[in-house]
């Protein structure tokens, strides 16, 4: 997949099929659109995403403010998803004050040579989100492309958003989540050494710290799987800041992994998250944190042991 970014200068070299959006989470609702891409791909048309830049950055104030996805863990799952191009956008001024009737002449057909655009029915673009799926068709019939309005997933009587899995993560829903977004939630990132009192108790774990962008579940243990290279281990993964062993600044990942002997430092990791078992809490000693440790061991274990496990 061609992968663009930082730059409003896009070049295609042959027509294209696009849908835009935020594509946070990749959800069941966007993999609709990206369906509809791939239809395109067998007219000859090339299958592009345009989305704009995550900003790490940018100041933190609640759930809305932070990704379900990382951009490379969008990036990721848009290139098995069949994406040809993504492009990220920068959010300029430029862009922000463009109207959508010249978004769509100078970038869409300009310079990605649209052919077909794929949109959810609250879709909205341009300055003062001025354009819907209405003015699209309408500049389609004059420009030379086709429009697919595609109608929201739904779950549980409610439209599938990235505001509702954000909203599930938040309570622990870890059952909904996956649900929503079509396949189970995970947190990819690069082991780094911890304070090792896993490993004081018998019990090493594996260590991870997502960006502060990411969202993460709310704090507690789940059962997870990890990929490990080519093979995949259930765990007990502790979502959190620690307070039994002095507390962490940032929340962390640290997951236990069943039946798992070997050194992962510096390796990156994909975790899973299945099951939500009990919110994070801080006992009163190392021995009391161990014996609640073995308990949620035996109930993961149970959990794969009966087919129970499966997202």
């Amino acid at each position: 997949m061609d992968y663009v970014t930082g730059t409003m200068q896009f070049h295609m070299d042959g027509p294209s099929a696009v849908s835009l959006g935020k594509f946070d989470g990749l959800h069941r609702g966007h993999q609709k659109l990206l369906e509809h891409l791939a239809k395109q791909k067998a007219r000859g048309l090339s299958a592009v995403i345009f989305t704009f830049q995550q900003n790490p950055t940018r100041e933190l104030s609640g759930l809305s403010a932070q990704n379900i996805l990382t951009n490379e863990e969008r990036r990721e799952l848009l290139e098995k998803a069949g994406a040809d191009t993504l492009l990220e956008c920068p959010f300029v001024p430029e862009l922000a004050h463009m109207e959508p009737e010249r978004f769509v002449e100078e970038i869409l057909v300009g310079q990605l040579h649209m052919r077909f655009a794929a949109v959810g029915s609250d879709f909205r673009f341009g300055y003062r989100r001025r354009g819907d799926g209405g003015l699209l068709r309408k500049l389609g019939e004059r420009l030379g492309f086709s429009v697919e309005i595609v109608e929201k997933e739904q779950s549980h009587g409610r439209d599938i958003s990235s505001t509702y899995v954000r909203e599930a993560l938040h309570d622990g829903n870890i059952p909904l989540v996956n649900e929503l977004l079509g396949y189970p939630y995970f947190t990819e990132e690069i082991v780094r050494h911890g304070r090792q009192i896993g490993r004081t108790l018998g019990m090493p774990t594996t260590n991870l710290a997502p960006p502060e962008d990411k969202l993460l579940p709310r704090g507690g243990v789940y059962l997870t799987r990890t990929e490990v290279g080519e093979d995949e281990y259930y765990g007990i993964t502790n979502v959190g800041y620690k307070p039994t062993v002095g507390g962490e600044t940032r929340k962390g990942v640290e997951t236990y992994l069943f039946d798992f002997d070997g050194d992962l430092y510096g390796r990156r990791l994909k975790v899973e998250f299945l099951e939500f078992r009990r919110p994070e809490q801080k006992f009163r000693s190392l021995d009391e944190l161990k014996a609640h440790i073995l308990a949620d061991v035996s109930w993961g274990k149970h959990l794969v042991r009966t087919g129970k496990a499966q997202p």
